[in-house]
Protein backbone atom coordinates (compact mmCIF):
# COMPACT_ATOMS: atom_id res chain seq x y z
CA UNK A 1 0.00 0.00 0.00
CA UNK A 2 1.13 3.87 -0.94
CA UNK A 3 0.32 6.30 0.91
CA UNK A 4 0.69 10.33 0.92
CA UNK A 5 3.55 11.74 3.38
CA UNK A 6 3.21 14.67 4.33
CA UNK A 7 6.59 15.61 5.10
CA UNK A 8 8.20 14.11 2.13
CA UNK A 9 5.27 15.38 -0.32
CA UNK A 10 5.53 12.31 -2.20
CA UNK A 11 3.63 8.43 -1.77
CA UNK A 12 5.39 5.93 0.90
CA UNK A 13 5.42 2.67 0.37
CA UNK A 14 4.00 0.52 3.34
CA UNK A 15 5.58 -2.71 3.80
CA UNK A 16 3.70 -5.99 2.75
CA UNK A 17 1.81 -8.13 5.15
CA UNK A 18 2.12 -9.41 7.85
CA UNK A 19 4.18 -6.37 8.98
CA UNK A 20 2.44 -4.71 11.51
CA UNK A 21 0.84 -0.70 11.78
CA UNK A 22 0.99 1.17 14.50
CA UNK A 23 -1.51 4.27 13.89
CA UNK A 24 -1.95 7.31 15.54
CA UNK A 25 -4.54 9.58 15.11
CA UNK A 26 -4.90 13.38 16.84
CA UNK A 27 -8.64 13.34 18.36
CA UNK A 28 -10.69 16.34 19.74
CA UNK A 29 -10.09 18.34 22.39
CA UNK A 30 -13.45 18.18 24.42
CA UNK A 31 -15.21 21.08 25.64
CA UNK A 32 -18.82 20.84 23.15
CA UNK A 33 -20.73 18.15 21.35
CA UNK A 34 -18.13 17.50 18.31
CA UNK A 35 -19.32 19.11 14.99
CA UNK A 36 -19.69 16.68 12.16
CA UNK A 37 -16.09 18.06 10.91
CA UNK A 38 -14.41 16.44 13.87
CA UNK A 39 -15.95 13.09 13.38
CA UNK A 40 -13.45 12.77 9.47
CA UNK A 41 -10.74 12.02 10.94
CA UNK A 42 -12.36 9.43 12.84
CA UNK A 43 -13.94 8.17 9.97
CA UNK A 44 -11.60 7.94 7.87
CA UNK A 45 -8.72 6.63 10.27
CA UNK A 46 -11.07 3.76 11.24
CA UNK A 47 -11.56 2.79 7.59
CA UNK A 48 -7.83 2.57 6.83
CA UNK A 49 -7.19 0.51 9.77
CA UNK A 50 -10.00 -2.10 8.83
CA UNK A 51 -8.81 -2.48 5.58
CA UNK A 52 -5.22 -2.81 6.74
CA UNK A 53 -6.10 -5.46 8.81
CA UNK A 54 -8.14 -6.76 5.77
CA UNK A 55 -5.11 -7.11 3.94
CA UNK A 56 -3.38 -9.07 6.42
CA UNK A 57 -1.66 -6.75 8.62
CA UNK A 58 -1.77 -6.51 12.61
CA UNK A 59 -2.97 -3.14 13.43
CA UNK A 60 -3.18 -0.99 16.42
CA UNK A 61 -5.08 2.18 16.12
CA UNK A 62 -4.65 5.05 18.80
CA UNK A 63 -7.07 7.98 18.55
CA UNK A 64 -6.30 10.33 22.01
CA UNK A 65 -8.58 12.94 23.47
CA UNK A 66 -7.36 16.26 24.95
CA UNK A 67 -8.71 16.48 28.43
CA UNK A 68 -7.10 19.18 29.78
CA UNK A 69 -6.86 22.62 27.80
CA UNK A 70 -7.41 26.15 27.94
CA UNK A 71 -10.87 25.80 25.18
CA UNK A 72 -11.86 23.74 28.49
CA UNK A 73 -11.27 25.92 30.77
CA UNK A 74 -12.94 28.77 29.07
CA UNK A 75 -15.81 26.70 28.19
CA UNK A 76 -16.42 25.75 31.96
CA UNK A 77 -15.07 27.81 34.26
CA UNK A 78 -14.35 26.07 37.64
CA UNK A 79 -15.67 23.02 36.71
CA UNK A 80 -13.23 22.10 33.78
CA UNK A 81 -13.03 18.84 34.74
CA UNK A 82 -16.43 17.72 34.50
CA UNK A 83 -17.09 19.58 31.09
CA UNK A 84 -14.12 17.35 29.52
CA UNK A 85 -15.60 14.25 31.44
CA UNK A 86 -18.94 15.14 29.79
CA UNK A 87 -18.03 16.26 26.30
CA UNK A 88 -15.52 12.97 26.53
CA UNK A 89 -18.98 10.93 26.86
CA UNK A 90 -20.72 12.69 24.26
CA UNK A 91 -17.46 12.15 21.38
CA UNK A 92 -17.69 8.47 21.64
CA UNK A 93 -21.44 8.01 21.91
CA UNK A 94 -21.63 9.96 18.99
CA UNK A 95 -18.86 8.76 16.97
CA UNK A 96 -20.16 4.96 18.07
CA UNK A 97 -23.29 5.83 15.93
CA UNK A 98 -21.26 5.10 12.91
CA UNK A 99 -21.38 1.61 13.82
CA UNK A 100 -17.53 1.10 12.64
CA UNK A 101 -16.25 0.25 16.14
CA UNK A 102 -13.49 1.59 18.28
CA UNK A 103 -9.77 2.23 18.03
CA UNK A 104 -7.82 0.39 20.08
CA UNK A 105 -7.15 2.74 22.16
CA UNK A 106 -8.64 6.03 23.46
CA UNK A 107 -5.85 7.68 25.45
CA UNK A 108 -6.28 10.58 27.41
CA UNK A 109 -3.79 13.20 28.27
CA UNK A 110 -5.08 13.36 32.06
CA UNK A 111 -4.09 9.86 32.46
CA UNK A 112 -0.30 10.18 31.03
CA UNK A 113 1.02 12.44 33.54
CA UNK A 114 3.60 10.57 34.65
CA UNK A 115 4.95 10.00 30.89
CA UNK A 116 4.16 13.73 30.05
CA UNK A 117 6.59 15.21 32.62
CA UNK A 118 9.25 11.74 32.17
CA UNK A 119 9.49 13.58 28.33
CA UNK A 120 9.72 16.90 29.72
CA UNK A 121 12.65 15.97 32.22
CA UNK A 122 14.38 14.47 29.28
CA UNK A 123 14.07 17.51 27.25
CA UNK A 124 14.94 19.65 30.25
CA UNK A 125 18.36 17.51 30.65
CA UNK A 126 19.30 17.73 27.36
CA UNK A 127 19.24 21.37 26.97
CA UNK A 128 16.64 21.34 24.58
CA UNK A 129 13.81 22.92 26.78
CA UNK A 130 14.51 25.66 29.76
CA UNK A 131 12.31 26.53 32.80
CA UNK A 132 11.03 30.31 32.36
CA UNK A 133 8.89 31.19 35.56
CA UNK A 134 7.13 27.98 35.96
CA UNK A 135 6.58 26.94 32.66
CA UNK A 136 8.57 24.87 30.50
CA UNK A 137 9.59 25.95 26.79
CA UNK A 138 11.02 24.04 23.75
CA UNK A 139 13.66 25.56 22.50
CA UNK A 140 13.67 25.71 18.64
CA UNK A 141 17.08 27.31 17.40
CA UNK A 142 18.28 23.51 18.76
CA UNK A 143 16.22 21.66 16.53
CA UNK A 144 17.55 21.91 13.11
CA UNK A 145 15.01 20.74 10.82
CA UNK A 146 12.14 22.41 12.78
CA UNK A 147 9.53 23.59 9.70
CA UNK A 148 10.00 20.97 7.83
CA UNK A 149 6.41 19.56 7.92
CA UNK A 150 4.83 22.71 7.83
CA UNK A 151 7.02 23.87 4.81
CA UNK A 152 8.29 27.14 6.90
CA UNK A 153 11.60 28.44 7.31
CA UNK A 154 13.38 28.33 10.85
CA UNK A 155 13.85 32.01 10.99
CA UNK A 156 10.21 32.93 9.75
CA UNK A 157 8.29 30.77 12.19
CA UNK A 158 5.68 33.05 14.35
CA UNK A 159 5.55 33.54 17.87
CA UNK A 160 2.54 30.51 19.11
CA UNK A 161 2.21 31.77 22.75
CA UNK A 162 3.64 35.54 23.38
CA UNK A 163 6.03 35.83 26.78
CA UNK A 164 8.43 38.05 27.53
CA UNK A 165 10.37 35.30 29.96
CA UNK A 166 11.17 32.88 26.69
CA UNK A 167 14.86 32.62 25.40
CA UNK A 168 13.14 32.48 21.64
CA UNK A 169 9.52 34.28 20.28
CA UNK A 170 9.51 30.84 18.38
CA UNK A 171 9.41 28.58 21.43
CA UNK A 172 6.98 26.72 22.66
CA UNK A 173 5.25 25.26 25.85
CA UNK A 174 5.88 22.03 27.27
CA UNK A 175 4.29 22.82 30.47
CA UNK A 176 2.26 25.97 31.79
CA UNK A 177 2.16 27.25 35.22
CA UNK A 178 -1.17 27.44 36.34
CA UNK A 179 -3.18 30.63 36.28
CA UNK A 180 -6.01 32.41 37.80
CA UNK A 181 -9.38 30.89 36.57
CA UNK A 182 -7.47 26.69 35.80
CA UNK A 183 -9.15 24.61 38.17
CA UNK A 184 -7.14 21.96 37.22
CA UNK A 185 -2.87 21.34 38.20
CA UNK A 186 -0.44 19.42 39.05
CA UNK A 187 2.98 19.63 41.22
CA UNK A 188 5.97 19.79 38.79
CA UNK A 189 9.25 18.26 39.51
CA UNK A 190 10.93 21.65 38.32
CA UNK A 191 9.15 23.55 41.32
CA UNK A 192 5.46 25.04 41.21
CA UNK A 193 2.26 23.12 39.67
CA UNK A 194 0.56 23.58 36.65
CA UNK A 195 -0.03 21.34 33.66
CA UNK A 196 1.02 19.81 30.49
CA UNK A 197 0.74 21.75 27.16
CA UNK A 198 -1.04 20.77 24.20
CA UNK A 199 2.05 19.50 22.31
CA UNK A 200 3.69 17.52 24.48
CA UNK A 201 0.52 15.86 25.59
CA UNK A 202 0.31 13.72 22.20
CA UNK A 203 4.10 13.02 21.51
CA UNK A 204 3.85 11.52 25.15
CA UNK A 205 0.92 9.43 24.47
CA UNK A 206 1.94 8.13 20.85
CA UNK A 207 5.29 6.70 22.64
CA UNK A 208 3.24 4.83 25.59
CA UNK A 209 0.90 3.54 23.18
CA UNK A 210 2.80 2.46 20.37
CA UNK A 211 6.54 2.85 21.14
CA UNK A 212 8.97 5.21 19.77
CA UNK A 213 8.79 4.48 16.41
CA UNK A 214 5.54 4.16 14.36
CA UNK A 215 4.57 3.29 10.92
CA UNK A 216 1.63 6.68 10.67
CA UNK A 217 0.13 10.02 12.10
CA UNK A 218 -2.52 10.92 11.40
CA UNK A 219 -5.03 14.34 11.89
CA UNK A 220 -6.93 17.46 10.48
CA UNK A 221 -4.65 19.37 7.98
CA UNK A 222 -5.21 22.21 10.14
CA UNK A 223 -2.76 20.41 12.55
CA UNK A 224 0.26 20.75 10.64
CA UNK A 225 1.52 23.57 12.37
CA UNK A 226 2.36 24.23 15.34
CA UNK A 227 0.78 21.09 16.49
CA UNK A 228 2.02 18.34 14.45
CA UNK A 229 5.69 20.66 13.91
CA UNK A 230 5.95 20.75 17.52
CA UNK A 231 5.33 17.01 18.57
CA UNK A 232 7.70 15.99 15.99
CA UNK A 233 10.65 18.52 17.16
CA UNK A 234 9.89 16.95 20.94
CA UNK A 235 9.76 13.49 19.93
CA UNK A 236 12.74 13.65 17.79
CA UNK A 237 15.04 15.74 20.34
CA UNK A 238 14.32 12.75 22.67
CA UNK A 239 15.89 9.90 20.42
CA UNK A 240 12.38 8.70 18.92
CA UNK A 241 12.10 8.09 15.24
CA UNK A 242 8.12 8.97 16.11
CA UNK A 243 5.96 8.64 13.03
CA UNK A 244 7.57 7.41 9.35
CA UNK A 245 4.56 8.45 7.68
CA UNK A 246 2.37 11.89 8.88
CA UNK A 247 -1.61 11.41 7.17
CA UNK A 248 -3.61 14.96 7.24
CA UNK A 249 -6.84 14.67 6.15
CA UNK A 250 -8.85 17.24 4.34
CA UNK A 251 -10.95 19.87 6.20
CA UNK A 252 -14.61 19.88 6.24
CA UNK A 253 -16.23 23.04 4.41
CA UNK A 254 -19.67 24.31 5.58
CA UNK A 255 -21.31 25.34 2.34
CA UNK A 256 -24.68 26.10 1.12
CA UNK A 257 -27.51 28.87 1.94
CA UNK A 258 -30.05 26.49 3.54
CA UNK A 259 -27.53 24.95 6.01
CA UNK A 260 -26.49 28.13 7.28
CA UNK A 261 -29.78 29.39 7.95
CA UNK A 262 -31.03 26.23 9.45
CA UNK A 263 -28.13 25.75 11.76
CA UNK A 264 -25.64 28.85 12.20
CA UNK A 265 -23.25 26.93 9.85
CA UNK A 266 -22.78 24.48 12.47
CA UNK A 267 -24.01 20.83 12.75
CA UNK A 268 -23.05 18.62 15.27
CA UNK A 269 -22.18 14.89 14.66
CA UNK A 270 -25.41 13.80 16.57
CA UNK A 271 -27.30 16.48 14.31
CA UNK A 272 -26.45 14.42 11.22
CA UNK A 273 -26.38 11.12 12.37
CA UNK A 274 -30.26 12.05 13.30
CA UNK A 275 -30.68 13.70 10.74
CA UNK A 276 -29.47 11.82 7.87
CA UNK A 277 -28.97 8.23 9.50
CA UNK A 278 -25.24 6.62 9.49
CA UNK A 279 -24.97 5.15 6.10
CA UNK A 280 -26.07 8.45 4.57
CA UNK A 281 -23.36 9.94 6.51
CA UNK A 282 -20.53 7.11 6.16
CA UNK A 283 -21.28 7.68 2.02
CA UNK A 284 -20.77 11.30 1.77
CA UNK A 285 -17.30 10.82 3.72
CA UNK A 286 -16.38 8.26 0.85
CA UNK A 287 -17.20 10.83 -1.99
CA UNK A 288 -14.30 13.23 -1.40
CA UNK A 289 -10.39 11.87 -0.97
CA UNK A 290 -9.19 11.77 2.10
CA UNK A 291 -6.14 14.22 1.16
CA UNK A 292 -9.06 16.80 -0.35
CA UNK A 293 -11.44 19.21 1.64
CA UNK A 294 -15.03 17.93 1.80
CA UNK A 295 -18.15 20.61 1.31
CA UNK A 296 -21.25 20.02 3.71
CA UNK A 297 -24.82 20.95 2.90
CA UNK A 298 -27.60 19.97 2.47
CA UNK A 299 -27.29 19.52 -0.86
CA UNK A 300 -24.49 17.13 -0.49
CA UNK A 301 -26.17 14.86 2.78
CA UNK A 302 -29.57 14.67 -0.17
CA UNK A 303 -26.86 13.69 -3.00
CA UNK A 304 -25.26 10.92 -0.39
CA UNK A 305 -28.14 9.49 0.90
CA UNK A 306 -29.34 9.18 -2.76
CA UNK A 307 -26.72 7.34 -3.18
CA UNK A 308 -27.19 4.81 -0.12
CA UNK A 309 -30.63 4.22 -1.68
CA UNK A 310 -29.33 3.84 -4.91
CA UNK A 311 -26.65 1.12 -3.75
CA UNK A 312 -29.48 -0.31 -1.22
CA UNK A 313 -32.04 -1.03 -4.25
CA UNK A 314 -29.08 -2.61 -6.34
CA UNK A 315 -28.82 -5.26 -3.45
CA UNK A 316 -32.50 -5.86 -3.47
CA UNK A 317 -31.62 -7.41 -6.82
CA UNK A 318 -30.81 -10.74 -8.00
CA UNK A 319 -26.32 -11.54 -8.72
CA UNK A 320 -26.08 -11.68 -12.72
CA UNK A 321 -22.27 -11.28 -12.72
CA UNK A 322 -18.71 -11.71 -10.95
CA UNK A 323 -16.77 -8.03 -9.97
CA UNK A 324 -13.25 -7.91 -10.14
CA UNK A 325 -12.05 -7.60 -6.43
CA UNK A 326 -8.91 -6.18 -7.44
CA UNK A 327 -9.59 -3.19 -8.79
CA UNK A 328 -11.04 -2.43 -5.43
CA UNK A 329 -7.70 -3.28 -4.42
CA UNK A 330 -6.00 -1.12 -6.52
CA UNK A 331 -7.77 1.72 -5.66
CA UNK A 332 -7.77 1.54 -1.95
CA UNK A 333 -3.69 0.32 -1.90
CA UNK A 334 -3.09 3.26 -3.85
CA UNK A 335 -3.64 6.07 -1.31
CA UNK A 336 -6.96 4.90 -0.12
CA UNK A 337 -9.00 6.44 -3.10
CA UNK A 338 -12.27 6.28 -1.63
CA UNK A 339 -14.12 8.13 -4.43
CA UNK A 340 -12.59 5.76 -7.09
CA UNK A 341 -14.20 2.82 -4.30
CA UNK A 342 -17.92 4.15 -4.37
CA UNK A 343 -17.54 4.90 -8.19
CA UNK A 344 -16.47 1.00 -8.61
CA UNK A 345 -19.41 0.08 -5.76
CA UNK A 346 -22.07 1.66 -8.52
CA UNK A 347 -20.16 0.04 -11.60
CA UNK A 348 -21.04 -3.30 -9.37
CA UNK A 349 -24.43 -2.13 -8.85
CA UNK A 350 -25.67 -1.28 -12.19
CA UNK A 351 -23.80 -4.69 -13.44
CA UNK A 352 -25.32 -6.82 -10.71
CA UNK A 353 -22.12 -8.21 -9.05
CA UNK A 354 -23.71 -8.25 -5.69
CA UNK A 355 -21.30 -10.50 -3.29
CA UNK A 356 -18.54 -7.77 -4.61
CA UNK A 357 -20.69 -5.49 -3.34
CA UNK A 358 -21.31 -6.59 -0.52
CA UNK A 359 -17.93 -7.63 0.70
CA UNK A 360 -16.65 -4.10 -0.68
CA UNK A 361 -19.28 -2.03 1.30
CA UNK A 362 -18.84 -3.86 4.08
CA UNK A 363 -15.00 -2.43 4.64
CA UNK A 364 -16.48 0.71 5.01
CA UNK A 365 -19.30 -0.10 7.63
CA UNK A 366 -22.06 -0.37 4.80
CA UNK A 367 -23.04 -3.89 5.04
CA UNK A 368 -26.10 -2.81 6.44
CA UNK A 369 -27.55 -1.32 3.12
CA UNK A 370 -28.13 -4.98 2.13
CA UNK A 371 -30.29 -5.46 5.30
CA UNK A 372 -34.27 -6.37 3.98
CA UNK A 373 -36.63 -5.74 7.00
CA UNK A 374 -39.34 -7.80 6.86
CA UNK A 375 -42.68 -6.52 5.68
CA UNK A 376 -45.53 -6.35 8.57
CA UNK A 377 -48.51 -8.68 8.30
CA UNK A 378 -51.05 -5.91 7.26
CA UNK A 379 -48.23 -4.88 4.53
CA UNK A 380 -47.89 -8.66 3.24
CA UNK A 381 -51.82 -9.15 3.24
CA UNK A 382 -52.60 -5.93 1.30
CA UNK A 383 -50.12 -7.36 -1.22
CA UNK A 384 -51.55 -10.35 -1.46
CA UNK A 385 -55.02 -9.06 -2.38
CA UNK A 386 -53.63 -6.84 -4.63
CA UNK A 387 -52.09 -10.01 -6.46
CA UNK A 388 -55.14 -11.59 -6.21
CA UNK A 389 -56.93 -8.45 -7.67
CA UNK A 390 -54.25 -8.74 -10.60
CA UNK A 391 -55.15 -12.25 -11.30
CA UNK A 392 -58.40 -11.32 -11.73
CA UNK A 393 -57.63 -8.41 -14.17
CA UNK A 394 -59.08 -6.14 -11.61
CA UNK A 395 -57.17 -3.56 -12.37
CA UNK A 396 -58.42 -0.80 -10.18
CA UNK A 397 -58.60 -2.30 -7.26
CA UNK A 398 -55.13 -3.75 -7.30
CA UNK A 399 -53.90 -0.06 -8.03
CA UNK A 400 -56.08 1.05 -5.10
CA UNK A 401 -54.61 -1.86 -3.18
CA UNK A 402 -51.19 -0.51 -4.40
CA UNK A 403 -52.10 3.16 -2.59
CA UNK A 404 -52.71 1.55 0.30
CA UNK A 405 -49.06 -0.43 0.88
CA UNK A 406 -47.05 3.30 -0.24
CA UNK A 407 -49.02 4.93 2.57
CA UNK A 408 -47.87 1.78 4.91
CA UNK A 409 -44.25 2.75 3.86
CA UNK A 410 -43.63 0.01 1.34
CA UNK A 411 -43.12 -0.16 -2.24
CA UNK A 412 -44.44 -3.55 -4.14
CA UNK A 413 -42.53 -4.48 -6.74
CA UNK A 414 -43.92 -7.20 -9.41
CA UNK A 415 -41.27 -9.87 -10.44
CA UNK A 416 -41.47 -12.91 -12.43
CA UNK A 417 -40.63 -15.42 -9.38
CA UNK A 418 -43.28 -16.47 -6.78
CA UNK A 419 -45.48 -15.16 -5.24
CA UNK A 420 -44.75 -13.00 -8.27
CA UNK A 421 -44.69 -9.44 -6.18
CA UNK A 422 -41.73 -8.06 -3.77
CA UNK A 423 -41.72 -5.88 -1.05
CA UNK A 424 -39.71 -3.09 0.08
CA UNK A 425 -39.27 -0.24 2.44
CA UNK A 426 -39.49 3.17 0.96
CA UNK A 427 -36.89 5.20 1.44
Amino acid sequence: MRLHDTLSGALVDLPPPPESIGVYVCGPTVYQRAHIGNARPFVVFMWLARWLGRQGHPVRLVHNITDVNDKIYEAAPGASAERARDATAWYLEDTAGFGLGMPHALPLATETLPEIVALIETLLASGHAYVAGGDVYFRVARFETYGALSGQRPDQVEEQEPNAAKEDPRDFALWKATKEGEDTSWEAPWGGVGRPGWHIECSAMAAKELGPEFWIHGGGLDLVFPHHENERAQSLSVGHLFARIWMHNGLLRFTGEKMSKSIGNVATIRDVLDAWGREAALVFFLTAHWRKPIDFSEETMAAAAAQAETLRNALRGETRTTGDWEQLVEVLEGDFNTPAALALFHDWARAGALAELRRGLEVFGLETLADVSAPPADVVRLAEEREAARAQREFAEADRLRVEIVAAGWEVRDVARPPGYELVPRP
